[in-house]
């Protein structure tokens, strides 16, 4: 199973990215690993154990923006297909 935490928080004044800065390692912290700006996937042994996780993240979560999760089974992540390659 696998976890993914998605999120999009503001980063206008110097405390937002403050914010975003120290979610950011928390969730580094907790084991997670960034597979796209701003979406970071950890693995899990079971779904009581993604449920954990997922309510460790909350204990840290910050006072603005849009955090989401989505728990995934090794099945469906190996199916997520790259669409488009563009280099910046």
């Amino acid at each position: 199973m696998r976890l993914l935490i998605m999120f999009d928080l503001p980063t206008e004044t110097a405390q937002d990215r403050k914010n975003y800065r120290i979610f950011r390692k928390e969730l580094i912290n907790e084991g997670f690993v960034m597979i796209q700006f701003s979406v970071y996937v950890r693995v899990c042994v079971n779904r009581k154990m993604a449920i954990f996780l997922e309510n460790r993240v909350r204990n840290f979560l910050p006072e603005e923006g849009l955090v989401q999760s989505l728990m995934l089974t090794e099945k469906q992540y190996n199916d997520i297909r790259v669409v488009l390659v563009k280099s910046f």
